[in-house]
């Protein structure tokens, strides 16, 4: 019985992406920059948890919205891709930037078929991933942290602290200030 209702899940799943795929092009993509409150109850519908003044931008591509958390203030960019196989958390006031590539999947090499893997992805709060970074399955960005233009992040990212390269590196730490967020 459990082998039928993973193939009904993974019908049904099949159903949803191809229903937000074909709301993303006819209704999402199409609207005006300035909507991000559209875009919100877009989402929300096909199940993301959406916060208060969330900014996603009509250009963004979210594989499965039902995966996607925005809290409060956060802001996905221009063109940035989210392969949500899995989870994918952006903390309140984070922000990923332009054209960066959020991928929660990829393939264990060494198993027979090369099985998918997952991982969740957290973006802490207030941190910010610049332009045309690559984020890896199962990692976590730190609170206030900061991810270098195209970098890649295949371990966890430390609060407070600069990151970047590939693989992406300690550039620096900085101290905690009062935040005015």
């Amino acid at each position: 019985m459990a082998g039928s209702h993973t193939s009904i899940q993974l019908v049904w799943d099949g159903v949803r992406r191809v229903l937000w795929n074909l709301v993303w092009w006819v209704a999402y993509r199409p609207s005006p920059r300035v909507l991000h409150g559209w875009r919100r109850f877009l989402l929300r519908r096909f199940g993301a948890v959406i916060g208060k003044g969330a900014h996603p931008y009509p250009s963004v591509r979210i594989w499965a919205p039902w995966n996607l958390t925005m809290r409060d203030g956060s802001c996905l960019g221009d063109h940035v891709h989210c392969y949500t196989v899995d989870r994918i958390t952006l903390e309140p006031h984070a922000t990923v930037s332009q054209f960066s590539f959020l991928c929660t999947a990829g393939h264990d090499y060494r198993g027979e078929g090369m099985p998918l893997t997952t991982a969740p992805i957290t973006i802490g709060r207030a941190a910010w991933v610049a332009a045309d970074v690559f984020i890896g399955p199962g990692v976590t960005v730190g609170e206030r942290a900061v991810v270098g233009a195209r970098a890649s992040v295949f371990r966890n990212v430390d609060p407070w602290t600069v990151v970047g390269g590939n693989p992406a590196r300690l550039i620096r730490k900085y101290a905690h200030q009062e935040e005015k967020i």
